[in-house]
């Protein structure tokens, strides 16, 4: 995607933005993600932007995908899923979320551009 950063966040765990606004990053371990029998918390965990409430819901209440979110994230445009899930899905499946991500924090201007240049099928 054009115009992206990558900036070491935390524990040096890349974070990407666009125009300054994050659109992935790898989050650190938190007591929100955690495995429900062992307690131990997830260490794998990527956030991705949603374009809105209708697409979160549509990701994490699939009984077949990975993606989740946990309370800390109610009310917040994005959905998790850990890295060691990610062979669930295409590489096609992945580069929609990215793009969609991007498309989310973009300016209206990169925005408009991008989708110019990357007509929808």
């Amino acid at each position: 995607m054009p115009h992206v950063t990558v900036h070491p966040g935390t524990e040096h765990k890349p974070v990407y933005q666009v125009g300054g606004k994050s659109f992935v990053f790898f989050r650190n371990p938190r007591p929100d993600a955690f495995h429900p029998e062992t307690g131990q918390r997830f260490d794998d965990v990527i956030v991705f932007w949603v374009p809105d409430e209708g697409d979160k819901l549509a990701m994490v209440q699939d009984d077949s995908s990975p993606f989740f979110t946990t309370p800390h994230f109610d009310g917040h445009l994005s959905v998790l899923l850990r890295a060691s899930r990610l062979c669930e899905i295409s590489y096609a499946e992945l580069a929609e979320v990215v793009q969609e991500a991007w498309l989310c924090r973009a300016s209206a201007r990169r925005r408009v551009a991008w989708l110019a240049q990357h007509p929808a099928d």
